[in-house]
């Protein structure tokens, strides 16, 4: 609910939502504190199409049903003023069936409710003294530029000293000083949209239009975001409109039929997760959804969107073993795919500068083309390169050159959509080990090994996403009800790796063969790809605008390899941009006696470098200019 003057509730407003023409019906639904013949109160109005009785009941009647009955208006419509009740006063929808079940409910278009495990809506306005003006003017979905996003499950990132959740304004402060120690560029926040389960880690959303009241208030979480924008952090949200949690209070079955949800259950209901599915053939579903999005990206100030479980909304087959096809007979969401289209088209126009991420684990075509043609998203996690990667590196290193080309199938496919590396919460839970621990060998090894992969990970076309704890090298799983173990960054094994991320975001921000033009295939050059004998790569990073380039060598097992021939576009001086085994990181601190390129060439390149290759370690390095010399460039397979 917003503190400016609600739309009317006459037909045509109402016509607007069913014919989906109106992208925020939170400003003509939900709680509304307004004035109405010169008497102050709040307007209700929900969407119950099916019911035989609505009526609101809160504090200001003593949830008295028979009080406050609402108006039945057009297309399904309730609406009743309230002279009496006031912001911060709790609320219900009472809502009888057709069959004569009456059942309280939450407001769909909430936007502050009590504290889980009570259920109650709050009247509420929004009023905030926003100083991110510049901020918003400027910013970029950042195709061109470097992203490095921090994913934090806030309720878990840290806690109070009681085990209290942190209130946003302390979260901001706290979280804001680490975002810019580390140089991230962006923090992605799970678990912030009101749910009632703590163990759902914020994916089974009840309030789709409130942040949870766990950490503060709306105001305290506009504060966290004009914080972090002051200290030039962008802010993306997880947002999950792929599914919904059948909790009695909330959308599950709101009138007494299936309403949010498809009525039949092949298409309605997720066995996996135990939720409902959106039925996104409703055109006001499609608003609801819609104009939550607008919610958080303009009242907000989000940066971003990062839709969840894309794939499950995109195939009518998804994880089922009964499915009903299509008009056509395909497996194909015909209008889950037309909502993510639409989504993308009305946020970009009215949310410019926004990035909209899916979470799509499939093969489906032009996910990041623009719509209509595509599905309009700016970005898509990689998940094959996610898989493929931790798949080789969780291998005994002694088997890994049967797998070698996992770490470079990537680079055949990588131009095809807008890609984000992302290492998320969902690669350290259920069993699965923490990022370090999935690295074969003992704490030494793993830590080297992760190092490597880190470096790898930075140094590839795309962007940066890690979860939390992940870069200071957390031995343990993530437990969404426990603060992370902050205690352990202060140990020289763990410090090192966190200064080793620190140190890569500032090599990624600061070159632009790094982050520019990811998508072309130049950016990318294997100057070798085929050593599976010694497991060892090596790459050359270019930016064709600047001519700015790179060289990256990993060797990937525990073995020292002493002058290790690289080639190399041009002779003369290279320097050492950063080694995995520095002490500083926690490695040996291996030497490189002679950084200067000699000939003959080698892999195809007319120089070459003897590099002393520590074990499981990633180099990397770059030409020094000299005076009068034409800068060369390198070549290789793109």
């Amino acid at each position: 609910m917003s503190s400016a003057v609600p739309l009317p509730l006459d037909h045509g407003h109402l016509q607007k939502l069913v014919t989906a023409d109106l992208v925020r019906p939170d400003h003509l639904l939900g709680a509304h504190p307004t004035t109405e013949g010169g008497v102050e109160g709040v307007r209700f109005a929900v969407w119950a199409p099916h019911a035989h009785h609505v009526s609101v009941v809160g504090d200001f009647n003593g949830w008295n049903g028979f009080d406050n009955a609402m108006q039945r208006l057009d297309f399904g419509y309730w609406g009743v003023f309230v002279p009496s009740a006031r912001r911060g006063q709790r609320y219900k929808y009472r809502i009888t069936s057709a069959q004569g079940q009456t059942e309280d409910k939450m407001d769909p278009y909430g936007t502050f409710f009590e504290v889980r495990p009570a259920t109650g809506s709050i009247i509420w306005t929004e009023p905030f003294d926003w100083t991110d003006q510049e901020w918003m003017q400027a910013r970029t979905s950042g195709l061109d530029e470097p992203v490095s996003i921090y994913e934090c499950h806030a309720p878990s990132w840290m806690r109070t000293d009681d085990g209290w959740f942190l209130n946003y304004r302390d979260l901001a402060h706290r979280l804001g000083e680490y975002l810019v120690f580390m140089g991230y560029t962006h923090v992605e926040l799970l678990g912030v949209m009101e749910h009632p389960f703590d163990g759902s880690w914020g994916y089974q959303v009840t309030g789709y239009y409130a942040p949870t009241s766990r950490m503060g208030s709306p105001e305290d979480f506009k504060y966290l975001i004009n914080h972090l924008h002051g200290l030039g952090i962008g802010v993306i949200l997880d947002w999950v409109p792929g599914h919904f949690p059948t909790d009695p209070a909330g959308l599950a079955r709101f009138d007494g039929t299936p309403l949010y949800e498809y009525a039949d259950p092949r298409k309605g209901f997720h066995h996996d997760w135990n939720t409902f599915i959106f039925d996104y053939g409703r055109n006001e579903v499609v608003m609801f959804l819609i104009g939550s999005a607008l919610k958080w990206l303009q009242d907000y100030h989000l940066d971003g969107l990062r839709v969840d479980a894309v794939a499950s909304m995109l195939y009518l087959d998804f994880s089922r073993t009964e499915w009903v096809p299509n008009i056509h007979g395909g497996r194909e969401n015909l209008e889950a795919i037309a909502f993510l289209k639409r989504l993308n088209e009305v946020v970009h126009h009215m949310a410019p500068g926004c990035m909209i991420v899916a979470e799509e684990s499939s093969a489906f075509p032009g996910v990041t083309t623009p719509a209509p043609f595509g599905l309009g998203f700016d970005y898509k996690w990689a998940m094959g390169w996610m898989n493929d990667t931790l798949a080789y590196f969780e291998k005994d290193p002694i088997y890994r050159r049967h797998v070698h080309h996992n770490l470079t199938f990537y680079n055949m496919y990588r131009l095809g959509e807008h890609y984000v590396l992302a290492l998320s919460h969902d690669e350290v839970v259920h069993l699965k080990k923490s990022l370090v621990a999935k690295q074969p060998g003992d704490w030494y090894a793993q830590r080297a090994g992760y190092r490597a992969f880190l470096t790898m990970m930075w140094s590839t076309p795309g962007k940066k996403l890690l979860f939390m704890g992940q870069d200071f090298a957390q031995p343990t799983e993530w437990n969404h009800d426990q603060a992370l173990p902050w205690h352990l960054a202060d140990y020289p094994d763990h410090r090192g790796v966190m200064t080793l991320v620190r140190d890569l975001n500032a090599l990624y921000r600061s070159r632009r063969d790094w982050y520019a033009g990811d998508r072309q295939d130049t950016s990318l050059l294997w100057l070798s790809a085929d050593d599976a004998d010694h497991s060892v790569y090596a790459y050359a990073r270019r930016d064709e605008a600047s001519g700015a380039w790179s060289l990256i060598v990993a060797n990937l097992t525990p073995v020292y390899r002493e002058g290790y021939r690289v080639g190399v576009p041009q002779g003369g001086t290279y320097r050492m941009l950063l080694s995995t085994d520095d002490g500083q990181y926690g490695g040996f601190g291996t030497q490189q006696p002679d950084l200067r390129a000699h000939e003959p060439g080698w892999h195809n390149q007319t120089h070459h470098l003897c590099l002393n290759l520590p074990p499981n370690s990633a180099l990397v390095l770059e030409a020094v200019p000299e005076e009068g010399a034409a800068p060369a460039q390198p070549g290789g397979t793109a």
